[in-house]
């Protein structure tokens, strides 16, 4: 019986995969895990406001969570390989959903919904942003090969000398919003493929929709113009 149990997983999981609700599962899962990332994320980021030695004791902070079980930093690692698998998994859904929708759809359709059309393009092209802004982000202040200032353990002077480049905050910008139309449209969406999607639910979930989009958004764009205009330095 546990061997027949074991042999079924692994064709289970290759069924659910392959199926169109299994890939928007696994969208909507990745995607709040991907969310809570952010507004952890966006949280640690307006420690800038609290000068150099708050947001670098903040960094260095981060590198000893889990001790003594685990060494300096391996959280950090553990946290990184967690979300480019979840990046990985949700944009390899995303693409193969498109792909079949497109196969799906007949050559010529006269009359499509302009909304719906909207939010599909509007997630596709946000997605492909966010995709090589993610790879950019992790050049400029992870490994910093990119970054103007490269100096390790200085997260605080090395955010400032990127955003004193205008060209750095037009990347970051745009990309900040079209995080938050990806927010907007993908967490209703999200909802709706876990089932939260009632009658009742309907507006007070595209409501949280729509503030998280524009508190993350906000959040995340707010570190770069402070820059710009000197109130951080």
């Amino acid at each position: 019986m546990a061997l027949a149990t074991r042999a079924v997983r692994p064709s289970a999981v290759r069924a659910l995969w392959g199926s169109t609700v299994g890939k928007k599962a696994v969208m909507a899962a990745t995607g709040v895990i991907m969310l809570l990332f952010l507004v952890a994320h966006m949280a640690g980021n307006l420690k800038i406001f609290f000068g150099p030695t708050e947001f670098n004791g903040y960094a260095a902070w981060l590198r000893t969570i889990g001790e003594p079980a685990l060494h300096n930093g391996w959280y950090l690692y553990i946290q990184r390989t967690g979300l480019v698998a979840a990046v990985v998994l949700h944009g390899v859904a995303a693409y193969q959903l498109s792909r079949r929708d497109i196969k799906a759809r007949p050559a010529k359709y006269a009359h499509t919904r302009a909304r719906a059309s909207y939010a599909t393009r509007t997630m596709r092209w946000g997605g492909v942003i966010l995709g090589l802004f993610i790879v950019w982000h992790i050049l400029d202040l992870t490994t910093l090969t990119v970054n103007p200032r490269g100096q390790a353990e200085h997260p605080y002077e090395n955010v400032v000398a990127d955003f004193r480049l205008w060209w750095v905050n037009v990347v970051y910008i745009t990309a900040m919003l079209a995080l938050g139309l990806h927010i907007r449209h993908g967490f209703w969406s999200a909802a709706q493929t876990l089932g939260a999607v009632t009658k009742r639910s309907d507006r007070a979930l595209k409501a949280t929709a729509n503030v998280l989009a524009l508190v993350l958004t906000a959040g995340f764009v707010l570190v770069p113009v402070s820059v710009m205009t000197g109130l951080v330095d």
